[in-house]
């Protein structure tokens, strides 16, 4: 009998691998009229586990200033692991890059919120983020960095050539 060699695809857990809150200038901050300025970076990866599965993570730092001071800092790393098996390759990047994260994002989303009112500020809810756009931006750029190393190897290799 033949093995079946459709694609297949599987969430398999979903996992906080790490979380930090840091409150520093608490309880000074809680008397203070509350009126933030927040700072987000975003990063999502994906590596592979054994031969069908991969985790994938996403990990924010937000960092809340109020009155210039840090009111807050969390950082959080939301994971999954994903069975993975016959995905065409050209697919698997998108898959690691935009669906999964995808997928991640509302537990990140969730965790985010509860660690800061548990932290005792008021609620923060980010925004939706589209990862398949972010994930183009990334295809994008990095075949402009592949074009340009290879049109100055190009050019290196005439101007030795001329000598």
């Amino acid at each position: 009998m033949a093995e079946n060699q459709q694609p297949q695809f599987a969430l398999q857990r979903i996992y906080v691998k790490d979380v930090s809150f840091e409150a520093p200038n608490s309880p000074a901050a809680f008397t203070k009229a509350w009126k933030p300025e927040i700072k987000l970076d975003l990063n999502s990866g994906g590596r592979k586990v054994d031969e069908q599965h991969y985790e994938v993570s996403v990990k924010v730092t937000i960092t809340a200033t109020n009155d210039g001071e840090t009111a807050f800092l969390v950082e959080l790393v939301q994971c999954g692991l994903f069975a993975m098996v016959n995905i065409p390759e050209q697919q698997l990047g998108q898959m690691l890059g935009a669906m999964c994260p995808n997928i991640l994002f509302p537990y990140l989303r969730e965790s985010i919120d509860n660690l800061v009112v548990k932290g005792g500020f008021p609620a923060l809810m980010l925004a939706p983020i589209n990862f398949e756009a972010l994930y183009q931006k990334r295809v994008q750029e990095a075949q402009a960095a592949a074009a340009e190393r290879s049109e100055e190897r190009r050019v290196g290799k005439e101007c030795r050539s001329r000598w």
